[in-house]
């Protein structure tokens, strides 16, 4: 009976011991997964706008991000004084990000506003907020400062933009 039970926890250790190296060779695996993304998805931009240039290729799928979920009057219903609001990005001196903001009212008055920012010493990992009882994302430099973008409320939209925008800073800090 004896040499039984020692049979027993001798097949459970064996067990244990390959399911704890399977478990630590997927973990493994996983890491190099994750340390890959960053250059498929570059990758799949530079392909996807026909361009080698990483900063090219961010600038151009952000911008159409910006586009597609761009906030506009139709989306406003019950609003005092609903607009189309539509931002359009582009670099200017090393470190520069330049942000073009389009207001356009009922009336088809139009308001432009530009502005820049340096990004360098800014935390590449851009936050954003879409509360639920509003319809838009707004996208924030600093804890508690004025939005730089506000984009229609979808939270997988504003997710992707802040991935574009983040890998974008980084391109920008890289000078």
């Amino acid at each position: 009976m004896q040499q039984g039970l020692t049979s027993r926890l001798s097949k459970l250790l064996l067990i244990s011991i390959f399911l704890i190296a399977s478990g630590q060779l997927k973990a493994a695996e996983s890491n190099t997964l994750g340390s890959d993304e960053p250059s498929r998805y570059l990758a799949e931009l530079k392909t996807l706008y026909l361009t080698t240039d990483e900063r090219k290729a961010l600038l151009a799928h952000s911008n159409a991000l910006l586009k597609t979920y761009g906030l506009r009057a139709a989306y406003q219903v019950g609003q005092a004084n609903p607009e189309d609001l539509e931002y359009q990005i582009s670099v200017g001196a090393p470190g520069e990000l330049r942000i073009r903001e389009e207001r356009r009212d009922a009336s088809g008055n139009v308001a432009v506003r530009n502005r820049g920012f340096s990004v360098f010493g800014m935390d590449p990992y851009i936050q954003y907020q879409c509360p639920p009882q509003g319809v838009v994302c707004t996208f924030a430099g600093k804890a508690g400062g004025d939005p730089w973008l506000t984009i229609l409320r979808d939270p997988k939209g504003a997710e992707e933009l802040a991935k574009a925008l983040s890998f974008l800073f980084r391109n920008l800090q890289k000078g």
